[in-house]
């Protein structure tokens, strides 16, 4: 089975819930606009910080090209858990595709602009709100 499945969220995430099906819409748009084969995508469990589903698809990655998630915030959000699905992903040579950030993640490269837009992320709470 060669192609990429999704991967979505059934709980908010960023403090906002986006419905599964806008989810799979939107990912399948990312996929038609970069020629990639998409497969139905894995709803990840509403329980918080859970990654069951996520550890189901790194556990196919051999059959697949890849996995595209929603956002590039349904990783995890532990520093080392989000690391090790990359390290994952990359060691299979595959990749993983965020659609509504529009990035790829292919090389150590990719991997590295990733967690810098985690680390931007997790300061922005802190950025004063008005000059």
């Amino acid at each position: 089975m060669a192609g990429y499945r999704g991967y979505i969220f059934s709980r908010p995430f960023l403090g906002e819930r986006v419905p599964q099906h806008v989810q799979n819409l939107v990912i399948r748009d990312y996929c038609q606009r970069h020629g990639l084969a998409y497969l139905l995508s894995a709803a990840e469990y509403a329980m918080p910080d859970s990654t069951l589903m996520l550890r189901a698809l790194l556990r196919e990655l051999p059959e697949l090209d890849g996995i595209v998630a929603y956002s590039l915030f349904q990783l995890p959000a532990a520093t080392d858990a989000r690391n090790e699905v990359c390290e994952i992903v990359l060691q299979a040579g595959k990749s993983l595709h965020f659609a509504v950030e529009g990035l790829a993640m292919r090389s150590v490269a990719d991997r590295q602009r990733i967690e810098t837009l985690w680390q931007l992320r997790a300061v922005l709470p802190y950025c004063p709100t008005r000059l």
